[in-house]
């Protein structure tokens, strides 16, 4: 029995959706924040066990690690919109470094009260970020698992004391810790405040899309049912105390992800005055401390764990961009 934490957000649901697929058992935990997706109905539709409460809750988690046994703990609980570090870093702090210490600490109580056998199984997955690694010139190399780390934000440097927090975690108590670092996520089911959904609705909401500076910003893209395949891969196969890059190969200046955006909506959604959506895209001062590039090395996953994209950028691109139309489409 898996325990999802985070599993209304992004990925996390993305995951739940995996394992519906491969008939697996899990509880999903998630504090139901407006980053939530609204699929409670979903879940139970599914006869999934959901508990809304933050991974902070000592109480409540150690109940539902006692009640189900659970075998293994996938944590994508966390704050995650670089912007909203910026204007309230309180909040990323409080979840992504006190609340996942308390995670820890919870896992940690229940996993030394576990059997020979059972200690030998159990895994603790920490879902974490490329950001951890700062920013990239144009011409340097891809992050691997033996980068430093560099945070430039509130999120990112979150992100990167929960990772070393884990790592302690691991070293000096034994807790099976695994943690992934993966590149920028994009695909079904994601908040409207992320780069991807932005463009789309606010193009077809008639509004300026805003691009930070010049646009050059290059990020790494994967697709969230293929990072989700790695995370499988990872809780099935993964060695414990490891760390694990997973990125998409799909690097890509934001300004030309905008336009190509624009372009697919020109083809599949036509203005009515015939006009393209690209006249919409609206440069805007530029997000202090804003990386200039990710891109991901995931040689050791491909070699040690078999694990490859199965989704072409272009395709998955396509497949987001007809699923936030036809969800805005409806409401409009």
């Amino acid at each position: 029995m898996y325990l999802i934490t985070g599993g209304l957000g992004f990925i996390g649901f993305n995951f739940v959706k995996l394992c519906l697929k491969k008939k697996i058992k899990f509880v999903v935990l998630d504090a139901g924040t407006y980053a939530a997706n609204d699929k409670i109905k979903f879940l139970k539709a599914s006869s999934v066990k959901f508990y809304k409460t933050r991974i902070g809750n000592k109480g409540k988690v150690t109940k539902i690690l006692q009640k189900y046994q659970i075998k293994a703990i996938i944590n994508f609980a966390a704050e995650t919109h670089v912007d909203n570090s910026i204007s309230n870093p309180s909040i990323f702090i409080k979840t992504n470094i006190i609340e996942f210490y308390n995670l820890l600490q919870t896992s940690k109580i229940f996993f030394n009260k576990l059997s020979k056998n059972d200690k030998k199984n159990f895994r603790f997955l920490n879902i974490s970020t490329d950001e951890t690694f700062g920013s990239l010139r144009s011409n340097e190399k891809k992050f691997t698992e033996k980068s430093k780390f560099y945070p430039n934000n509130p999120y990112s440097a979150s992100k990167s004391a929960g990772d070393l927090i884990a790592r302690a975690w691991c070293k000096t108590f034994d807790l099976p810790i695994i943690t992934t670092n993966c590149s920028n996520n994009y695909g079904r089911y994601q908040n409207i405040e992320k780069l991807i959904p932005k463009i789309i609705t606010n193009a077809l909401s008639n509004l300026a899309i805003p691009i930070y500076g010049d646009g050059k910003n290059t990020r790494d893209w994967i697709h969230v049912e293929d990072h989700c395949l790695a995370i499988y891969k990872i809780v099935r196969s993964g060695k414990v105390g490891q760390t694990y890059n997973i990125g998409g190969s799909n690097e890509i200046q934001n300004i030309k992800l905008a336009k190509l955006i624009c372009k697919i909506l020109d083809n599949i959604y036509p203005k009515k005055d015939k006009s393209s959506y690209t006249t919409q895209i609206k440069f805007v001062s530029d997000r202090k401390a804003h990386d200039h590039r990710y891109a991901i090395n995931s040689k050791k996953i491909k070699t040690e764990l078999n694990w490859r994209t199965k989704i072409k950028f272009n395709e998955g691109i396509k497949d987001t961009v007809q699923f936030y139309m036809n969800h805005l489409i409806k409401k409009i």
